[in-house]
């Protein structure tokens, strides 16, 4: 099988029910959710394979869950069953609490930074949130599967959490946010 096919050239591509354009909030949606999956094989790539073992494990159902995300939205009109379900959401909201217990209660804003699997993690964070806007952005406009934009919504607050876990266990403290810099 060939790579390029040519037949986006012209600026259209094909999702499951037809071709729209490549800007059309449908692509920007999932396209968004692929650049978030990106984002997350940077961290595992990032990880120490003994100490992080929870983290990739964890981090590569993700990926794969992301890719289910992009299928459903990539659906026209609903052709196949959805992929993304209340399950999924509720087992991110486990992670979250599991992950939650391992650090300190957040009195302040945290900034972005710390180790590299942290800072990493934040940058997938902000990858998640804006694909959630996109996929809102896309569910004003027709009929999306609303669980694809919870599970992006409970991912984001787990990637929050784990670049504070990843700080912890690499021995470096959260910077908080400080409204007093002078």
């Amino acid at each position: 099988m060939r790579i390029y096919t040519r037949k986006g050239d012209e600026g259209r591509t094909h999702v499951i029910g037809g071709r729209v354009d490549k800007d059309d909030s449908r692509v920007e949606a999932y396209g968004t959710i692929d650049e978030c999956n990106a984002c997350i094989g940077r961290v595992v790539a990032s990880l120490d394979p003994e100490r992080d073992k929870d983290f990739i494990t964890d981090l590569t159902l993700i990926q794969h869950e992301l890719f289910d995300a992009g299928a459903d939205l990539a659906q026209e009109r609903r052709v196949h069953p959805y992929r993304v379900d209340a399950d999924m959401v509720s087992r991110l909201e486990g992670r979250i609490d599991h992950y939650s217990a391992q650090i300190p209660p957040i009195r302040q804003f945290i900034l972005p930074g710390g180790c590299e699997p942290s800072s990493l993690l934040h940058l997938s964070r902000a990858v998640a949130r804006r694909a959630e806007r996109r996929v809102v952005t896309l569910g004003k406009r027709g009929q999306i599967n609303d669980d694809v934009r919870r599970y992006l919504n409970r991912l984001s607050d787990l990637l929050f959490v784990m670049a504070r876990v990843a700080n912890a266990r690499a021995g470096v403290a959260d910077v908080e946010y400080r409204s007093d810099r002078t």
